[in-house]
């Protein structure tokens, strides 16, 4: 049992999947829902700071070589010109944004991709943590529910 907690764990940490893939995998192991969503928010969650201050520094050290240089950049100014277009339509709801961004799972949103953004963006580190981390407690809500069934049997009633 130890090993399939260990495993949602872990699934929880990959970039793209992170607990958007993590909860349903904790369910159909027939795990009891509330310890996965708490493994798989924790999971998510701890890269967080590591993102944060060292994904932006690794990306302006691998813009200039040779091999990575290339995406290194496309990636920075990609997140340059997103991250502007969303600080002038946010405006101070940048938080909100932020929050929401990571929080509706949908593929290429997460924490991995938010904390990246409020990085380029250079928000500061605790709201950026903050909103980042209750976009994820939304995601794995959602995710609780859709893998519980909830919007199934919504849709078979209506």
């Amino acid at each position: 049992m130890l090993r399939k907690y260990i495993w949602v764990f872990i699934v929880s940490m990959v970039p793209l999947i992170e607990l958007r893939g993590a909860i349903p995998i904790g369910v159909k192991m027939h795990l009891p829902i509330v310890p996965v969503y708490v493994i798989a928010v924790i999971g998510n969650m701890l890269p967080v700071p590591v993102i944060f201050f060292f994904a932006r520094k690794v990306l302006e050290w691998g813009k200039d070589k040779p091999v990575i240089g290339k995406i290194f950049t496309f990636c920075l100014e990609k997140g340059k010109k997103g991250g502007d277009k969303l600080k002038q339509k946010a405006g101070r709801g940048l938080f909100l944004a932020l929050l929401l961004f990571v929080g509706i799972p949908l593929p290429g949103t997460g924490a991995w991709t938010g904390t990246l953004a409020a990085s380029i963006l250079d928000m500061d580190f605790k709201s950026s943590v903050i909103a980042v981390m209750l976009g994820v407690l939304l995601a794995g809500v959602i995710m609780w529910l859709v893998s519980a069934g909830v919007f199934g049997a919504l849709e078979a009633i209506f």
